[in-house]
């Protein structure tokens, strides 16, 4: 019965020193004294201010992407002990021994070091040889431009490794699928892209650019599976249905758990407030809830209340008066408005024109005739009742005469529903004459409400994100932007870190090697690829079929990560940086090796001719090493350099600066 006893118990396992080695390789170019410099590097300034904000509780409001890049960054500054007291003002400001410089920028470093074998993974899920994956993950590790990004407090790296993760577990998902579909292996990484693809999203809105491509490729193989004539219906309505489950619904709930997070964490107010509504101000602690707090729900006559502009743009306006009055008192237009009427307080200086000072109130988000205007939970619309002209915050400012101040103006030809006619009550009370108090008496002690418990996450998450989406972010030129065109030529780079005493510095800057090689790799690919198609619609196949879908599967993914997370940023108005250029980089580098191998193995006909182009990859590899050796003091800063070791790494004129400083 016990048998069993007399043997031992054997477990045996492969183990790919391949991938040991370049995890181990990774870990120690990214890890390796991650502490240095000890002090603000670049956009570290913008990062740190938001982990000060969580360490704090104190809400705030980022418009360059949703909240998980910003939540992985403080869980670094939190396993670190930092407790958010840091002035994150100025670049190259020391750090302060309270803030634990190593712990706030491991989360990076880890996600940039494991990137490597990542690379390798996906190229041998492609069906590619060990070479080619070997290859490839070499090139991510020796690759100047993500070593800086990654060894810093920067969310570039981290968008990158759920990027690889997406397709790795999608090309793992998909091999899994040739061979038993609903297992538990196909399940996990079924469930991984989807995560790994709401991540992405959560870290920065470009990740949404490989989540397509995911959903592209998955969507292809989706309808390859509904014309397998081998599967019952029923079969394919399980694929679809998994497929759905875990590549759309999966991320949108991952999705929101990101904001539920950062809303649970963040409940007392802070400086980003005002550009929320009431109602979301007041469901913090302290700011305005400190002022409504207990104050009277229902608005009635002779209420005393301020009224916010419910739109908050370009900045919060509250209608007030003074007794200010506009140059030409109370001309029929707008004095920067034209199209509308002008809207004034009535002040009779000799002016022979009837007052006209009635406003019709409509409640825009009342749910039944019954509801009643109530404070902060109200949006209200104001109807000038002679004209009909809707009362509407512009969002002009002022001439000096107007002490720059927003203009309020009477819309007449407004249709539809705008935030900028929109208004509600922020600070409301009875009054404190003898009549007013009779009339509180009159209505009962008034209702009072807690607004926190009134607003359901649901309507903060559709607020704060669409804040997000909306708020206008600082689009000035800087001396480091650069263009999409930029980047493919590496016509740019950023000076990161000066040293404030020695010359050593921190630059973030590519290996041109890489970096051109990689861009003819694309070229070549897409050239190779319009041959192939052309000659397979004469009936010529050059490839054996199998050869023929990995090389597209290979194109569609490496080819087509570079084109979605590049080719969009032409259309963007916004300041551009060398830095968005890395998640697309990233896959031109996965291109690089899957196109050697393959003008090796179908373009070299003799023995000889391959001999002579692997001795030509050994000589690019070992050039490309050698530029990444010789950038290496501009990548970690850990050396002074002299003005002529500056000028002998001098790429095309935008290495100017690097000289001027000297």
């Amino acid at each position: 019965m016990l048998g069993f006893l007399q043997h031992p118990v054997m477990v045996t396992a492969e183990v790919n020193l391949n991938m040991v080695a370049l995890t181990a390789m990774g870990l120690l170019s990214r890890l390796w004294q991650l502490a240095y410099p000890r002090a603000v590097v670049f956009d570290e300034v913008y990062y740190g201010q938001y982990i000060s904000f969580y360490m704090k509780r104190i809400f705030f409001l980022d418009g360059s992407g949703p909240p998980f890049g910003h939540m992985l960054l403080a869980l670094g500054g939190y396993l670190g002990g930092f407790d958010g007291n840091f002035l994150w003002n100025r670049i190259g400001a020391e750090y302060s021994s309270n803030v634990p410089v190593w712990s706030l920028r491991l989360l990076p470093a880890l996600s940039g070091a494991l990137s490597v074998p990542m690379a390798y993974e996906i190229v041998r899920e492609l069906g590619f040889s060990h070479c080619a994956a070997t290859g490839a993950a070499l090139l991510v590790l020796i690759e100047n431009a993500l070593i800086t990004q990654s060894r810093l407090m920067l969310l570039e790296s981290v968008l990158i490794f759920f990027n690889l993760l997406a397709v790795l577990s999608y090309l793992k998902f998909s091999n899994s699928q040739k061979h038993r579909p609903f297992s538990p292996r196909w399940w996990f990484w079924l469930v991984l892209t989807g995560v790994a693809c709401s991540c992405a999203v959560g870290i920065k809105y470009v990740g949404v650019f490989t989540y397509l491509l995911v959903l592209g490729v998955a969507a292809v193989h989706a309808w390859h599976v509904i014309g397998d004539q081998t599967l019952s219906n029923v079969r394919v309505l399980c694929h679809l249905l998994a497929r759905a489950a875990a590549l759309v619904v999966l991320p949108i709930l991952v999705y929101l758990l990101f904001f539920y997070i950062h809303l649970l964490l963040l409940y007392r107010s802070g400086p980003h407030d005002q550009i929320m509504s009431s109602a979301f101000q007041a469901s913090l602690e302290g700011g305005l809830a400190r002022v409504t707090q207990g104050q009277p729900l229902e608005v009635a006559f002779g209420s005393q209340v301020t009224l916010k502009n419910v739109f908050g743009q370009p900045v919060p306006c509250w209608l007030h008066s003074h007794q200010s009055t506009y140059p030409m008192m109370h001309d029929v237009a707008a004095p920067l408005s034209p199209h509308a009427q002008e809207v004034s307080c009535y002040v009779d200086y000799n002016i022979s024109m009837p007052p006209q000072n009635l406003w019709r109130l409509d409640i825009v988000n009342r749910e039944s005739d019954t509801d009643v205007w109530k404070t902060i939970l109200s949006e209200v619309r104001f109807v000038h009742v002679n004209t009909s002209a809707i009362l509407k915050l512009s969002g002009v400012p002022l001439p000096d005469w107007g002490f720059r101040q927003l203009e309020v103006v009477g819309e007449k030809l407004f249709r539809g529903y705008h935030e900028s006619t929109v208004w509600n009550v922020e600070e409301h009370r009875y009054g404190r004459s003898q009549e007013q108090k009779e009339r509180e008496l009159e209505l009962h002690s008034p209702t009072q409400v807690d607004i926190s418990r009134n607003l359901s996450f649901m309507a903060r998450f559709s607020e704060l994100q669409w804040r997000m989406l909306t708020v206008r972010s600082d689009d000035s030129e800087h001396k480091y932007s650069s263009t999409p065109l930029d980047w493919v030529m590496l016509d740019t780079n950023i000076a990161y870190w000066l040293h404030p005493r020695t010359s050593a510095q921190i630059h973030l800057l590519g290996n041109v090697v890489i970096w051109a090689s990689a861009s003819l790799a694309t070229l070549a690919y897409a050239l190779l690829f319009v041959w192939y198609l052309l000659r397979r619609r004469r009936r010529v196949c050059d490839l054996p079929e199998d050869r023929w879908l990995r090389w597209v599967l290979a194109g569609a993914l490496c080819a087509g990560g570079w084109a979605v997370n590049y080719l969009p940023f032409f259309l963007m108005e916004k300041t551009l940086f060398l830095y968005h250029y890395l998640p697309a980089l990233t896959f031109q580098i996965l291109l690089l090796p899957v196109v050697l191998e393959h003008v090796s193995d179908h373009l070299c006909r003799s023995q000889l001719q391959r001999s002579l182009f692997t001795a030509l990859v050994v000589a690019w590899f070992t050039s490309a090493c050698h530029v990444s050796n010789m950038l290496r003091p501009l990548t970690y800063g850990d050396r002074p350099l002299s003005p002529s070791e500056l000028k002998a790494l001098r790429w095309k004129d935008s290495w100017d600066i690097l000289i001027r400083r000297y």
